[in-house]
């Protein structure tokens, strides 16, 4: 019982000389916390007589409620006091503090996604582990075409499905084709499918990872004016009137007629050339909008000595991707009668076309997937 009274005693003394609210902070874990004087008496019942325990208890939780009640008080009456002395004026501006931002992919592919949304489009996203039969069998690609070879594609080391395979990483959105079709049976069909996709390439406009977006668009009567009007429409949309398309004759597998599609370059302005003098990372500090970036500015209007090639393009154009109607045998693939049905296709990287964004003058596509945070902070 009388250490009890000691405790209380030592307490008392040391709340009067406790005059800050740190102070009082560890005079209460010295008395009330696990390892404090309070909890070390509790431990030391089992050694106090039997017939002793029940006033001992009750002495110990006594003095531990006078010690939170004192500590409450002293709290109170300290927290006063610092408000007093504390100065702040509360007509001062806040702090400042830095914020994230969406990724440029990211805004890109909202932007794509609400541009052919008004057009009556569904976003779609299908697997980024495919089936070789999705990937290529479904898209009239024979077993000896290049694509399949792991030079082109990753192929993922696991046990092939009977029917369907090889599974890789999709080296395309165009598995999304035959997808869709085979999911909603009858056309139409206008689907826009955004997804990651993954080829071993690394260079200044390729990375082994990159996102796609494909569209889709099957119904009775489509023809190519059809699919040229949609990437007109997509261009104006996106780049601006500034920029020109062009549709090269191209083959691809899954579409006859094929088109590569062109876009005139955003560095450059379609002109295959910059002047030798650029003064790079000229931002403007008042923009916040994603297109802003480093800056490149040109100058004076140099001869023909002082031009180098553009780094991006180097002719003045870029190729966005390919492009065609869809090839019957794909019909087929999706579960579509190609003699009552036709439709189009395209499928654009969201990064290439990001990189040829107005006013971005982004030249290398590797900046994008650094890390490094000088360039990502500008978004």
């Amino acid at each position: 019982m009388q250490s009890t009274k000691d405790i209380l005693n030592q307490f008392t003394t040391k709340l009067h000389n406790s005059k800050t609210l740190s102070e009082l902070e560890k005079l209460r874990l010295d008395y009330l916390g696990r390892n404090g004087k309070v909890n070390t008496l509790l431990k030391d019942i089992k050694s106090i007589k039997v017939d002793d325990r029940k006033n001992f208890g009750e002495s110990i939780n006594k003095i531990k409620d006078e010690i939170e009640l004192a500590i409450g008080e002293k709290l109170v009456k300290l927290s006063s006091r610092e408000d007093r002395d504390t100065s702040f004026d509360i007509t001062r501006p806040g702090k400042e503090y830095p914020h994230g931002s969406l990724h440029l992919a990211t805004l890109a592919i909202d932007e794509i996604s609400k541009i052919f949304e008004k057009i009556g489009f569904i976003r779609m996203s299908y697997p980024e582990v495919e089936w070789e039969y999705f990937s290529f069998d479904s898209l009239n690609m024979p077993p000896d075409h290049p694509a399949r070879d792991d030079f082109e594609t990753f192929f993922i080391e696991a046990k092939p499905h009977n029917k369907y395979g090889k599974m890789v990483l999709t080296p395309h959105t165009s598995s999304g084709q035959p997808r869709e079709m085979k999911r909603l049976g009858n056309p139409p069909i206008r689907m826009i499918n955004i997804a990651k996709t993954y080829r071993p390439n690394w260079d200044a406009s390729h990375t082994p990872m990159f996102h796609q977006f494909e569209g889709l668009c099957v119904d009775k009567k489509i023809n190519i004016t059809h699919l040229k009007g949609t990437i007109s429409y997509f261009a104006k949309e996106f780049f601006g009137e500034g920029r020109e398309i062009r549709l090269r004759p191209f083959h691809f597998q899954f579409t006859e007629p094929s088109f590569e599609v062109d876009v005139t370059c955003g560095v450059c302005n379609g002109k295959g050339y910059v002047p030798k003098v650029i003064l790079a990372n000229e931002v403007r500090p008042e923009s916040r909008s994603w297109t802003s970036s480093p800056r490149l500015s040109y100058g004076e209007a140099g001869q023909d000595d002082e031009r180098i090639k553009c780094k991006l393009c180097k002719s003045g154009w870029l190729e966005l991707g390919g492009s065609g109607m869809v090839h019957p045998s794909v019909l087929k693939a999706g579960g579509i009668d190609p003699d009552e049905y036709t439709g189009w296709a395209f499928g654009f990287g969201v990064e290439r076309v990001f990189m040829m964004k107005e006013g971005l003058n982004l030249d290398d596509l590797r900046v994008v997937y650094s890390g490094d945070i000088r360039f990502l902070e500008q978004f």
